[in-house]
């Protein structure tokens, strides 16, 4: 039993070092012993057709339930006994997570790999966000009939998957290649998800891409994008959201272009909405309705699966983020401004 505690030791001081250590969790977990972790649980779970991680999840609760029923007697009269057992089942599912996937939110922040300062002005903000209006206008009269209308996207899921595997991996230095490593997939509980309030997630456990199947819109593609960085070991939610802007970005499918370039104009409004309100209504009118049509339809598929469990989900997932180094928490997200002003500047 004592190699137990010696075990438990050891790992939180690796923790511990990892999480205040950037330099050495870049240079020899994410750079050197993650790829090869993520390669091996591609090559074991990408095949299957269906989330085998959402599997193993159902095995993993319903072997939960199994033990407190089974133990239910036993786990009054030896409290501590069941403690034990516990912190045991809880510790294992830490190990697993950093270990598999986890460490890579103590990494080196990717403005800083990539040199691209967060910091920007007002004056920047503008005008960035006008050639982002002119690339969301081209590429909406190129898919929609006029205007004033939605693009519709007449391209299925498993299509939306297949391109975005391609997409990868980009231009960036030390990006590992994962193209020939196919696992992103349909959540089996995409419903769940949606009343959850999530588009996807990673799978730290079998390093699944998953994408919440009931999504519409623009916002399939660049979630697909946006999960499989976070499969690339970028783990801050604002730089899965850069790095699958520039994959939805590089691809040759216009759908995949128009998701990318109308996702990088909602921040950039909604930043320059809190500088300056009457900018704001001065560029709002500068863009084709169609668009606004588009942010639209996402927003009222949300609507109609609001609840009040929803607030409570968000603000654990708030949590767990601010736990990992993420002090905006799911504040984080919107960090995506500073990157896409800095990179925008030098189009």
């Amino acid at each position: 039993m004592k190699y137990k505690y010696i075990f438990y030791i050891f790992f939180i001081g690796i923790w511990i070092l990892l999480r205040n250590s950037p330099q050495i969790t870049e240079t020899f977990y994410s750079r050197n012993i993650y790829p090869y972790i993520a390669k091996t649980l591609h090559f074991a779970f990408g095949w299957i057709p269906f989330s085998f991680g959402d599997v193993f999840y159902t095995i993993l609760g319903g072997f939960a339930v199994y033990f407190v029923i089974k133990n239910r007697k036993k786990i009054w009269k030896k409290p501590i006994w069941f403690a034990d057992k516990a912190f045991l089942f809880i510790f294992i599912l830490f190990f697993c997570f950093f270990t598999l996937w986890g460490f890579n939110y103590f990494r080196i922040s990717l403005s800083e790999s990539l040199k691209i300062d967060t910091k920007y002005t007002k004056e920047a903000l503008f005008q960035v966000t006008e050639k982002y209006i002119l690339q969301a206008n081209d590429f909406h009269k190129l898919l929609a009939e006029n205007d004033s209308v939605k693009v519709n996207f007449q391209i299925t899921h498993r299509e939306i998957y297949e391109i975005a595997q391609k997409n990868f991996p980009l231009d960036i230095e030390n990006m590992t290649d994962f193209s020939s490593f196919k696992s992103i997939k349909p959540s089996l509980y995409s419903l769940f998800l949606t009343y959850m309030g999530y588009s996807g997630y990673i799978n730290p456990f079998t390093n699944e891409a998953q994408v919440n199947g009931k999504l519409i819109g623009y916002s399939t593609p660049i979630t697909a994008c946006h999960e499989i960085a976070h499969q690339m070991g970028y783990a801050a939610e604002e730089e899965a959201n850069y790095i699958g802007y520039l994959a939805a970005k590089s691809s040759d499918n216009l759908y995949f272009k128009y998701s990318a370039s109308i996702f990088a104009l909602r921040y950039l409004l909604n930043e320059v909405y809190k500088f300056a309100p009457e900018k704001y209504e001065e560029m709002k009118a500068r863009i084709r309705p169609g668009i606004f049509q588009n942010y639209a339809e996402t927003r009222n598929f949300w609507k109609q699966y609001e609840n009040r469990a929803e607030p409570v989900f968000k603000k654990s997932y708030d949590t767990f983020l601010k736990a990992n180094k993420q002090q905006q928490g799911i504040e984080s997200y919107n960090l995506v401004v500073g990157l896409l002003v800095n990179s925008g500047l030098k189009i």
